[in-house]
């Protein structure tokens, strides 16, 4: 189980308070921006778009706001121009992570990445220091409920996918970067919508922390993703199942 999958296990607590389902918002709408300016307004024919907007509306996003997003990209609104950063360090007890930006600043966003390394025991790098334990890959997951295992392998493959994983109550068909929202797509025509969705870095291999590492460690991600650049986060830690179950409570 990848340290991706184990913090968002963790992370319930917060969901629920305005404050972070406003920052989830404005990280919602850079994202709606950037695919719009990227590859064009109309939807129907960007399918980068497409999926933000998919994932917008999966947190309640209001209309307006994905509307407005749309239109800072085409120039009919205000707004900031962003550019994609990839940050790469270590967390406690040597864990690698990886910090996925959009910022119309890059200093600032540096700044504010490197500060809440320092602050929280960990040591920002250079880029491609930890990116090499892992490898860039499209995940979808649907609940074991959904159907059979050899049903979703069989629509899976179909779409275009590369393999299926079947652990933690869930099944995470993997993909391509390239193939993901395509395969994506087509899975929802069959399965539904996903619980889950994104182009992820997924840890080659996983670094064992104990239960007061995996604290400080889960504090350092809380402090990233609450800055207003950052859209995500990744680890590779692993920890024993009875300090995930302490981690938990």
């Amino acid at each position: 189980m990848s340290g991706h999958s184990k913090w968002a296990t963790t992370k319930h607590h917060k969901a629920a308070q305005d404050a972070k389902k406003a920052k989830t918002f404005n990280k919602l709408a850079r994202e709606i921006t950037v695919s719009a300016k990227a590859g064009g307004p109309d939807p129907e024919h960007n399918s980068a778009l497409r999926n933000a907007i998919v994932s917008a509306r999966s947190q309640s996003m209001p209309n307006d706001r994905i509307k407005k997003a749309i239109e800072v990209a085409i120039g009919n609104a205000d707004g900031a121009n962003y550019e994609e950063i990839r940050y790469e360090g270590y967390g406690p007890g040597g864990v690698a992570v990886i910090v996925e930006a959009l910022t119309d600043n890059r200093n600032r966003t540096a700044g504010d990445v490197r500060s809440a390394f320092t602050k929280n025991g960990g040591n920002l790098g250079e880029t491609n220091s930890v990116s090499f334990m892992f490898e860039k890959i499209g995940s979808i997951v649907y609940p074991l409920t959904v159907a059979s295992e050899d049903a979703v392998f069989e629509k899976a493959i179909e779409a275009g996918a590369d393999n299926l994983d079947t652990s933690e109550g869930n099944y995470e068909i993997i993909t391509t970067q390239a193939d993901f929202i395509k395969v994506k797509e087509a899975l929802v025509k069959q399965l539904g919508n996903p619980e889950s969705g994104d182009v992820i870095w997924k840890p080659k291999t996983n670094t064992m922390i104990n239960f007061d590492q995996a604290q400080s460690l889960l504090r350092l991600i809380d402090v990233l993703e609450d800055l207003d650049d950052v859209q995500k986060v990744f680890t590779n830690f692993d920890v024993s199942e009875e300090d995930m179950a302490k981690l938990d409570a």
